[in-house]
């Protein structure tokens, strides 16, 4: 079954608005790697300052192949480079395990 990597990135209300320009800025920049299956970016309603960034792979070595390559060249960059808007970053790993869809009627 698939992995899942969920990135936990700590935005303050500032950078909020920032932050999801930037994801909307690289649509496209993941979804054509090798065993990609899924993107999501999920804002905080309540509770935490945290926005986690869902992606699942097919395996693990996907996700390091994407990691080393176009994921590292694309957060590799000049003096020209803007601030990051996040304040902090956790990444937490996952196997799925189960998994369900809805019923078609």
């Amino acid at each position: 079954m698939s992995i899942v990597k969920i990135n936990a990135l700590t935005v303050p209300d500032e950078q909020r608005e920032v932050l999801e320009q930037r994801f909307a800025s690289r649509a496209g920049a993941v979804e054509s790697s090798d065993g990609f299956e899924w993107f999501e970016l999920l804002r905080p309603v309540e509770g935490t300052d945290q926005y986690l960034v869902y992606t699942r792979w097919r395996s693990e070595e996907d996700f390091q192949a994407w990691m080393e390559g176009p994921m590292k060249a694309a957060h590799q960059g000049g003096g020209d480079r803007p601030k990051p808007a996040a304040s902090g970053s956790q990444v937490w790993s996952f196997e799925v395990v189960q998994q369900a869809a809805p019923k078609k009627a």
